[in-house]
């Protein structure tokens, strides 16, 4: 099946304004983590998903990987990293022994607490620095609707 040019285009279009739009929201929260807690943004996207489990604060590796949206290999490094930092701690399952959990420790917890203000701050300010970009706007108005879904 063959896609006229302006399919491509428009696709191609989409696809410069997803990748400019994750780019802005991402330096805006690289600099506020990074400035007031030494937490890169993907470090704090896996304290934050692990403070999140219903009643837990650990999960399979396997799990936060795709919580993450990062392969295997580079969730094990970035544990490890935040292992070595006192802020996950990991442990086996004792259900199956090829499992392992990773748990946000006290620590963990408070790095995340202290830092989630900035953090929330830092997207709002990029999202509404996003709505004043025409090609971004739309993004923008994903985010409501995703809201009023959920």
């Amino acid at each position: 099946m063959a896609f006229s040019d302006d399919a491509v285009e428009v696709r191609a279009q989409g696809w410069r304004a997803l990748t400019a739009f994750h780019h802005l929201v991402e330096d805006k929260l690289e600099a506020a983590l990074q400035s007031g807690t030494n937490l890169s943004v993907v470090e704090y996207s896996v304290l934050d998903v692990l403070s999140r489990q219903h009643g837990e604060l650990h999960m399979r590796m396997q799990q936060l990987a795709r919580a993450t949206a990062l392969s295997t290999s580079a969730t094990t490094r970035l544990v490890n990293r935040l292992e070595t930092r006192g802020l996950l701690a990991r442990f086996i399952c004792v259900d199956d022994r090829r499992g392992i959990y990773t748990e946000l420790t006290r620590d963990g917890q408070r790095l995340l607490e202290q830092a989630r203000p900035a953090y929330d701050e830092a997207l709002q300010t990029a999202l509404e620095e996003a709505a004043a970009v025409p090609e971004l706007a739309p993004l923008v108005d994903m985010f409501g609707d995703l809201h009023a879904a959920l």
